[in-house]
């Protein structure tokens, strides 16, 4: 295989599963209409829509005030218009969120999913066991997109559904790595969640042994003072000319995106099973991640990816350099990454969803 050729593993022929004796609420943060990144909810919306099924959505409110005052009243007003709902859940403030929706689903008697989200969501449930337990219980169905959060929830409820995170990998085009240049790809939100400044001193160290490296930086400003950290790091460290911040980019164009790079830096210090990980992963690229939260679940070190301990620059571009220096390496991970990617195609999980829904209309 060529290091242009496309796989031919990658192309599936996606028929979608009959989903139109199913009607679905789904209750997430559709929020793309307002310029942030595309969720995972709205893609299961569109491919629930496409095989048939019939799909109401809420909310795509900018106010956080305003989009839980739409999740109630959509549940209330639509209550006749669907089967059983599907309520995303995640930690902090999201987690009321999803408390609010479903105390108005089990007064109207019913059903509904609960999708487990986010890193953080173990250390949220240490911290408010009663509230998460009593949640989980009342749902007909759980489900988890990783195997670390389902282990790691599984103190709250046991009979939790794995369906992982997916894409259309047809729209990925494969490159094998075989000689890497040190262009570096980071995509992700602007939070310090992600730790963004890492992947600017991680450059700064790759740059001293390989003087032309860049970094392009994908995703969304979260309002946190990242942006503004990542740009003084820049100028303290003098690299501002090898970083490229795009911003926000449509969906569509992630895989150009990603394949304009080599190397994915992935550099968080909470997480679950990132998508942006998965997609770097079906384009061939060779990943340096930190091992931290669903990621060693997700990746193996040394097979198709490198995994490093969170915040250690040093440690993450002398990672950088080894695939840089060893082209059978990178040869090697970004086949294995681009084998692992195929189990998330939606082909293989579409039906999952259909099945859990379909199980919890029928427990109402």
């Amino acid at each position: 295989m060529t290091s242009t050729q496309t796989s031919a593993s990658l192309k599936h022929k996606m028929t979608p599963a009959d989903g139109s004796d199913l009607r679905v609420l789904m209750v997430s943060n559709f929020l793309s209409v307002n310029g942030t990144s595309r969720g995972a909810c709205e893609e299961l919306a569109d491919r629930l829509t496409q095989s048939g099924c019939q799909v109401i959505t809420t909310s795509s409110r900018s106010s956080r005030i305003l989009r839980l005052f739409d999740m109630t009243s959509t549940v209330w007003r639509r209550r006749n218009d669907f089967d059983v709902a599907q309520v995303d859940v995640y930690s902090g403030s999201a987690f009321l969120w999803a408390e609010a929706v479903c105390l108005v689903l089990r007064r109207l008697k019913l059903p509904y999913v609960l999708a487990l989200h986010g890193g953080g969501l173990p250390g949220f449930a240490e911290r408010h066991s009663k509230r998460v337990k009593q949640l989980l219980s009342t749902a007909s169905l759980v489900t988890t997109p990783s195997e670390f959060l389902r282990d790691a929830m599984s103190l709250y409820r046991k009979d939790m559904k794995l369906i992982p995170n997916s894409l259309d990998l047809d729209k990925y085009e494969f490159r094998l790595r075989t000689n890497p240049q040190p262009n570096l790809i980071w995509l992700r939100s602007l939070h310090r969640m992600y730790n963004p400044v890492l992947a600017i001193q991680v450059l700064a160290r790759v740059k001293k042994q390989y003087p032309n490296a860049t970094l392009t930086m994908v995703g969304p400003d979260k309002g946190d003072g990242s942006l503004n950290e990542v740009k003084t790091e820049m100028a303290n460290l003098g690299i501002a000319d090898s970083v490229e911040l795009r911003g926000v980019i449509c969906k569509e164009d992630v895989p150009r995106t990603l394949n304009e790079g080599d190397i994915f830096l992935n550099t968080t210090n909470v997480d679950n099973t990132p998508i942006s990980v998965i997609e770097a992963m079906a384009c061939g690229l060779c990943i340096v991640s930190t091992d931290v939260g669903g990621i060693p679940h997700l990746l193996t070190d040394q097979q198709d990816s490198l995994l490093v301990p969170p915040r250690n620059a040093d440690t993450m571009a002398d990672a950088v350099c080894r695939v840089l220096s060893d082209p059978k390496l990178s040869e090697s991970l970004s086949a294995k990454a681009q084998q692992n990617a195929e189990q998330f195609d939606w082909s293989n999980t579409l039906p999952m969803w259909q099945s859990v829904l379909r199980q919890a209309r029928s427990r109402q």
